[in-house]
């Protein structure tokens, strides 16, 4: 075991020589970032087993072989006779180091008594293993790990014609590689990637979700709290989490850790049921990653059990596309125009409006064109989709009130999230307890423990856990008095709820 760690480490200072060494244009082209050692022992671990009498392994995006390394050290380790690795690579410079990370490990598998077949494929992975998918080869690996390029992919390029002839429809490489790779595993067949956190939440990414899940059991995350850490040696900026995947088995309850860094001291484990994760009435099916070992105030609450639909209310993102209506809007208010609310008409939690000078708009015409847009004028809670980096708290909700303007409708942009009931405003003393509520540090960090993304999205706020209607009453009596509340009065009236 000890020649097996030297060969890693020589392998990590491989990867760290070779990426000096590469042009930084064609990385961020090839959308390619080599894992380090740590991380790479990390998901290596994460196999449930890596025994067999045969044992074959897929590394697509394989760089200099550090995945592999990892993997074959606790394969090597262990009672394993025969190891078929296939990898993929396409840039020159990273495949002669990926050779020879494949040539030295065939010695210390000699060495051990053991056989390693190790074929390394120059080609670009989605054109080979889709041609293979057609034909019905090149399939039954035992396991996979990936680190997949992070690359967008354009509607009409060859890749995504490739994809949709397989069934796979996605917007980013690192999915496709994922969906692809999947495909190739046999029954039972494990797969872990460490991908960015983009593929948990939003609509494009939803094909992909439903592909993974009608074919897979998600085991185990790991989430990377810092943004910077999981690749600081490259200065990548992104959320990255780890999942391991069990294609075709029965899915039942979600490890999940997190740790800071790539260091993994402070790792935290917990354990959740899948329904926690991908909520069963959500169709985007998001996937939630709860951070910590213990409960949020929220989920532990007894009170807070009310789903927004029970309550009779509704959350929409705002309708109003400004680039889509720009004739329609004006500058500042003129006649036969109505108000245009952004983000930056809140301060606090009521409305300032009009804004001199504003970049944006204060006013949208009304006309037939615009009417089906808009709102009639009455009293809304607003949710901005993006915080400020000054803001503190990710939910930041305000009040919109008819009195605050001589109109009859009001546009709602699209950056805002609106609260109401069938387009229609809210009582008062609901909409101030949905508004504290939603102020309030408890839910705020709830909602930072299941959504790592900074958008807000409707379907977040819609599938969040709310008072029932008593409660926010009572709540909204207090807070129509104490708008000016400092938070922490705030969240000791949310404390006394809860």
């Amino acid at each position: 075991m000890s020649a097996v760690l030297a060969q890693l480490d020589h392998v990590d200072t491989r990867r760290r020589d070779t990426s000096r060494q590469l042009d930084p244009a064609r990385k961020a082209a090839l959308g390619q970032f080599m894992t380090p050692a740590n991380t790479a022992r990390f998901m290596a671990d994460m196999f449930t087993s890596t025994t067999g009498r045969t044992v074959r392994l897929l590394d697509a995006g394989a760089g200099v072989g550090s995945l592999t390394s990892a993997f074959l050290d606790r394969c090597l380790a262990g009672p394993c006779a025969m190891v078929e690795v296939g990898a993929w690579e396409v840039d020159h410079a990273m495949r002669e180091g990926l050779a020879s990370t494949m040539a030295d490990y065939k010695e210390v598998a000699a060495a051990a008594g053991r056989r390693l077949d190790a074929q390394v494929y120059a080609e670009d992975f989605i054109e080979g293993a889709t041609r293979g998918l057609f034909a019905g080869s090149r399939c039954g690996f035992t396991h996979a790990i990936l680190n997949p390029p992070y690359k967008k992919i354009s509607t009409s390029s060859e890749h995504r014609l490739l994809l949709r002839r397989v069934g796979i429809e996605t917007v980013n490489l690192y999915a496709a590689f994922v969906a692809v790779a999947l495909d190739m595993l046999a029954p039972n067949g494990e797969l872990v990637a460490i991908l960015p956190r983009s593929f948990c939440n939003g609509p494009y990414y939803l094909p992909f979700r439903d592909y993974v899940f009608s074919r897979a059991a998600l085991r185990a995350m790991h989430l990377f709290e810092r943004r910077n850490r999981a690749f600081k040696e490259e200065g990548v900026l992104q959320e990255n989490v780890i999942i391991h995947l069990v294609r075709g088995a029965k899915q039942s309850d979600v490890r999940v850790t997190t740790s800071s860094d790539d260091t993994f001291s402070d790792l935290v484990e917990a354990s959740y049921s899948f329904d926690t994760i991908v909520k069963p009435d959500d169709a985007q099916r998001f996937i939630h990653i709860p951070t910590g070992g213990l409960q949020s105030a929220v989920e532990a609450s007894t009170v807070a059990r009310q789903t927004l639909a029970a309550l009779g209310l509704t959350v929409s993102t705002g309708p109003v596309v400004d680039f889509r209506m720009r004739e329609h809007l004006c500058k500042m208010p003129e006649p036969g125009s109505v108000p245009l609310l952004y983000p930056a008409h809140f301060v606090g939690v009521r409305t300032s409006w009009p804004l001199q000078g504003f970049k944006k708009f204060n006013a949208i015409d009304l006309n037939d064109e615009t009417a089906r847009w808009l709102y009639p004028a009455d009293r809304y809670v607003v949710v901005r989709r993006f915080s400020s980096k000054e803001e503190r708290r990710r939910v930041v909700a305000s009040i919109v009130e008819q009195d605050d303007f001589n109109s009859t409708y009001i546009g709602f942009e699209n950056h805002l999230n609106v609260f109401h009931t069938g387009r229609r405003g809210l009582r008062e003393d609901v909409a101030y307890g949905l508004a504290a509520w939603l102020n309030s540090t408890a839910v705020d960090e709830h909602f930072r423990r299941f959504n790592g993304h900074t958008q807000v999205n409707a379907t977040d706020l819609r599938q969040m856990p709310y008072p029932p209607l008593p409660v926010l009453e009572k709540l909204g009596a207090w807070y129509i008095k104490h708008t000016a509340a400092e938070q922490q009065e705030i969240d000791r009236k949310i404390e006394g709820v809860l």
